[in-house]
């Protein structure tokens, strides 16, 4: 068999519909040029960001006619000349395409947003994008690794890497707190767990979670983390919320410890006023801005899952056809980890 000559992409035709606004179309299968190869797409991780993108909630530059998503797993379906890679070999991409080693430096680079992702069943990607991964996670496995779980590699592992004993919170239950609870409690850490959802926390505790904090019944989360450390504080806390919340952080944070700023699920437009310096400086802490990661933090990842064989935990997995109804319900926020685009085919022989 051949390659076919077109394959199926999902375009954004706007950035105010919500994820109505995606549409399917048919375009012709790229070609790789020396140093790439074309990539099957086989599984696609959502991400928060991709249904920003659709409200105009993003923040940073979209290219228009987006093709979205920014995660991605497959197998090579053809070699360029001289590309490191051999057809049927399993990988997956970067995240941002120029980010090799320390922190990133644009955000002009990044799948789904400033360039076209991967919601499509072929991707021409550069040798030095993609990384092999472990052969014993499935492709929709795989797909949650580029974002979410380097980001929350970052967030332990970027600064002062987490040691065994130490305490870690993480605000919520979406991908990249899961993907950091996961490792914490591999890597041997005491992990806690906030969320509004009792089924939600119950979830988390056979994930390894130590502690769950319901902030809907316990309304001071804070006093809460320091309760269950002993007044010691957390050592590391993953902020999702923003703003909205970064005070309450601080009051749970140790001494030394770092707030790793991931998300702004508390809104990007908030009316409040936090001193950060004064309390950075009472708490002896550090707000450091997390933006996923670099391939040398990825390739530790890999190792590290390897190592300890984690896998990622999906809700659920929808088909290609699906994928409005996927980004609806990443939406809806109903979901605990992950939720992913499976895309159905097989590789041919060059």
């Amino acid at each position: 068999m051949s390659l076919p000559q077109t394959h199926s992409v999902y375009r954004a035709k706007d950035f105010t519909s919500g994820p109505s606004a995606l549409v399917q179309g048919t375009e012709p299968l790229p070609t790789p040029q020396a140093h790439e190869v074309l990539v099957r797409i086989r599984a696609v991780s959502l991400n928060y960001r991709d249904t920003l993108i659709l409200r105009n909630g993003f923040g940073w530059p979209v290219k228009d006619n987006i093709v979205l998503g920014g995660d991605a797993a497959g197998e090579i379906a053809a070699v360029g000349p001289n590309a490191g890679f051999n057809v049927g070999d399993r990988v997956v991409a970067l995240f941002d395409l120029k980010n090799i080693y320390g922190p990133a430096r644009s955000a002009n680079d990044c799948l789904g947003s400033s360039i076209d992702g991967t919601l499509q069943e072929y991707r021409i990607f550069s040798e030095e994008q993609l990384l092999r991964y472990p052969q014993y996670l499935s492709f929709e496995e795989a797909s949650c690794l580029p974002i979410a779980a380097v980001t929350a590699w970052n967030a332990l592992f970027g600064s002062n890497p987490l040691l065994p004993g130490q305490t870690v919170v993480f605000q919520g239950t979406g991908g990249v707190s899961i993907a950091g609870l996961q490792i914490a409690h591999a890597a041997g850490a005491v992990t806690i767990v906030t969320s509004s959802s009792n089924e939600k926390l119950e979830l988390a505790k056979k994930l390894g979670a130590t502690h769950t904090v319901n902030y809907k019944e316990q309304l001071d989360w804070a006093a809460a983390v320091n309760e269950l450390t002993r007044g010691g504080g957390a050592d590391n806390i993953f902020d999702n919320v923003g703003l909205a919340d970064t005070e309450n952080s601080f009051k749970c944070i140790a001494p030394g410890g770092i707030i790793s700023a991931i998300g702004f699920l508390g809104g990007r437009n908030v009316n409040k006023v936090v001193n950060v310096p004064l309390l950075s400086l009472v708490r002896i802490a550090t707000l450091r801005g997390i933006r996923v990661g670099s391939k040398q933090q990825f390739e530790d990842l890999l190792r590290f899952y390897e190592a300890r064989q984690v896998h990622p935990y999906i809700d659920r997995v929808f088909s290609f056809d699906q994928t409005v109804q996927a980004l609806e319900y990443l939406e809806s926020g109903q979901h605990f980890g992950k939720i992913v685009v499976s895309i159905p085919g097989q590789v041919v022989s060059q």
